[in-house]
C-alpha cells in the first residue's frame, strides 16, 4: 500500500538536511568501518543498529522521500551522529559510493517481486549484485533477511552464482543461534507477531 503524502513534507525534510549526504566518502568527519542499508523504510533497524555500534558509520538509502523523512526525524530525536541518509534508488549506488568503500550491506525484507517477469527488479538479481561487488571492500559482506521463502532461495542461488560465498544460513532466524544479536525491523516485528518464520543468510565476496 502506498504511503499517504506527508503533511508539510518539504519543510520537515529541510529540517533534516544535515542528515543527508551525497558522497559517502565525505559523510563523516572520521573514517571508520562503513555499513549500508538498502531500503531502510522508517528506520527502526538502522537506528537501533547505529545506537548499539557507535564506533561504526552507517548510511541508509531509501527511494521514497516521505518514508526516509520518518527515519531521519527519528534519528534527529535519538541524537546519534554515526548515521546518514541518501534518497536514491539502489541502481544509483555508484553515484554516491566510491568503489570498495563499504564493509557490509544490509538487505532487510526488500520487495520480493514475486512475479517471474519482475525478477530483474529484485535487489539480489545479478545486475544489483554487480553493483554491490564494486561497492564492497575486499571480503565485504551482505546480510540478508526476508520472510519470503521463494525470494530467499532465489537470493541464495544468485549470490552463490555471482561471486559470493554464502554461509550462516537459517530458515528460522528467531529460533536459531543468530537470534541473540539480531536487531529486528518494523516488518520483522509484525511477521513475528503473526508467527511467520524469518530466513537469513550472510554472503562474503570471494
Amino acid at each position: 500500500m502506498r504511503m499517504r503524502k506527508k503533511k508539510h513534507g518539504s519543510l520537515r525534510l529541510d529540517k533534516c538536511t544535515d542528515l543527508l549526504t551525497y558522497n559517502a566518502n565525505d559523510a563523516f568527519p572520521v573514517k571508520k568501518e562503513l555499513r549500508l542499508e538498502i531500503g531502510c523504510g522508517k528506520g527502526q533497524f538502522i537506528i537501533d543498529t547505529a545506537k548499539l555500534n557507535p564506533d561504526i558509520n552507517f548510511i541508509a538509502i531509501e527511494k521514497i522521500s516521505d518514508v526516509i523523512l520518518l527515519a531521519m526525524e527519528k534519528t534527529m530525536a535519538s541524537g546519534i551522529t554515526n548515521l546518514k541518509f541518501i534518497i536514491c534508488d539502489a541502481v544509483n549506488i555508484p553515484l554516491y559510493f566510491p568503489c570498495s568503500s563499504v564493509d557490509l550491506i544490509y538487505l532487510n525484507f526488500n520487495d520480493p517481486w514475486s512475479k517471474k517477469r519482475h525478477y530483474k527488479r529484485r535487489l539480489t538479481y545479478k545486475d544489483f549484485l554487480d553493483i554491490y561487488k564494486i561497492t564492497l571492500k575486499p571480503n565485504g559482506r551482505i546480510l540478508l533477511k526476508t520472510d519470503n521463502r521463494g525470494y530467499f532461495d532465489f537470493s541464495v542461488g544468485q549470490l552463490a552464482d555471482n561471486g559470493f560465498s554464502v554461509d550462516n544460513i537459517t530458515y528460522d532466524l528467531h529460533n536459531s543461534i543468530w537470534n541473540s544479536d539480531n536487531i529486528r525491523t518494523e516488518y520483522e516485528n509484525v511477521f513475528a507477531e503473526k508467527g511467520l518464520v524469518i530466513y537469513r543468510c550472510e554472503a562474503s565476496l570471494r
